[in-house]
């Protein structure tokens, strides 16, 4: 897990309240974008009756209908799922120190 701490403190609770909301802000788009590589990967899963993963794993070009161009797309679509993933889970670990701040100025608390 990574905690992120921001100085000098009369600063850090306007600093880190940006700070959580581009995270908040990315960790949104980068779910849009895995549901979408989702959609991407049904018509692949469908056709084949075969999980990405079993696909990435068991399968070559010379196993699909439309060989090279196919086999790219899905297991393109598949490598790019795995990596929002991961990001997802990265930034979801991310916390802020920030528990010694005051809520005086309309901070988040």
């Amino acid at each position: 897990m990574a905690t992120i701490h921001v100085e000098p403190f009369q600063q850090s609770g306007e600093i880190l309240f940006l700070l959580r909301s581009a995270v908040d802000g990315e960790i949104a788009k980068m779910e849009i974008a895995l549901k979408s590589a989702m959609k991407r990967l049904s018509p692949f899963e469908k056709k084949y009756r075969v999980s990405s993963e079993d696909f990435i794993t068991r399968m070559t070009a010379e196993d699909l209908e439309n060989g090279d161009d196919e086999y790219i797309s899905w297991a393109g679509e598949y490598k790019l799922m795995l990596r929002l993933k991961e990001k997802l889970n990265k930034l979801r670990e991310v916390s802020f120190n920030d528990s010694q701040l005051f809520c005086s100025d309309q901070i988040r608390c």
